[in-house]
This record gives C-alpha cells, sequence and structure tokens, in this order.
C-alpha cells in the first residue's frame, strides 16, 4: 500500500468528456455520438474514481427512515465511474486532453496538450486560501 498523499489530475469541478463506457455511447436524435461533457462532482484519487454531474446514473432503493427524517422511495443518484473512462477538455479546442504540469512563473500548474493553461476551479482557490489564513 502506497503511503502519502495521492494527487489526481482531475480535481473536483473541472469539465470533463467520457472517452470510453456506457456514457461515450450516447446518440443524438440524427444517429451521431455525442459522449456525455460534465462537471466533476466528486474525486476519490486512492481507488481512481470520479462522479460526474449527471454521468452513469443509477437508481437506488432507499428505505425510509423517520427518526432521522428520511424519505424512502426510488432515488437515482451518480455512480463513481473510473477516472480511465474521462478525459478533460481542453479549453482552447474543446476536445478530450491528457495534461501535464508545468512550472511557469514559479508556480506548479496543469497544461493541456495544446499548451494552453488550464486553471484550477474555483472552489480549490477558495478552499486553500481558507487553509492558509487557519495557521495565523
Amino acid at each position: 500500500m502506497k503511503k502519502g498523499t495521492i494527487r489526481s489530475k482531475i480535481k473536483r469541478g473541472d469539465q470533463v468528456v467520457f472517452i470510453a463506457g456506457k456514457e461515450f455511447n450516447r446518440f443524438d436524435g440524427e444517429g451521431n455520438r455525442q459522449p456525455l461533457r460534465g462537471k466533476v462532482i466528486a474525486v476519490d484519487p486512492i481507488r481512481g474514481k470520479v462522479k460526474i454531474e449527471g454521468g452513469a446514473v443509477v437508481k437506488k432503493h432507499q428505505k425510509a427512515v423517520p427518526q432521522m427524517n428520511v424519505e424512502g422511495g426510488i432515488i437515482e443518484k451518480e455512480a463513481w465511474v473510473d477516472m480511465s473512462n474521462v478525459a478533460l477538455v481542453d479549453p482552447e479546442t474543446g476536445k478530450p486532453t491528457r495534461i501535464k504540469y508545468e512550472v511557469r512563473d514559479g508556480k506548479k500548474v496543469r497544461v493541456a496538450k495544446s499548451g494552453k493553461e488550464i486553471p484550477e476551479p474555483a472552489f480549490v482557490k477558495s478552499v486553500k486560501k481558507d487553509s492558509e489564513n487557519a495557521g495565523e
């Protein structure tokens, strides 16, 4: 088992597109394949899984728990998908791309194959700033 922090190149809030699996084979009215694009809801880098908004929707039968005010019924929710089945969307071309890390202006940034810098999602910046201010 590995020790330490496991970092993922895909972050919560990123725009991704399916490149394999059930969501890759979606077709529109004319019969053209339109793989699902969506925003990343959650990331589990240890297991290598992500949840995509509106992707891999499963139905869960949930029993009511009156003590906890939980309603019963059939609930639709997103399932975990393997990270290898999705790719980040290039901000310049809008196509799936691989990314690498580079040091630019003394900061480590994610860069697409086109050379365009991929910005950090908005909430990641706020979380980092909050954690830095907590030490003061």
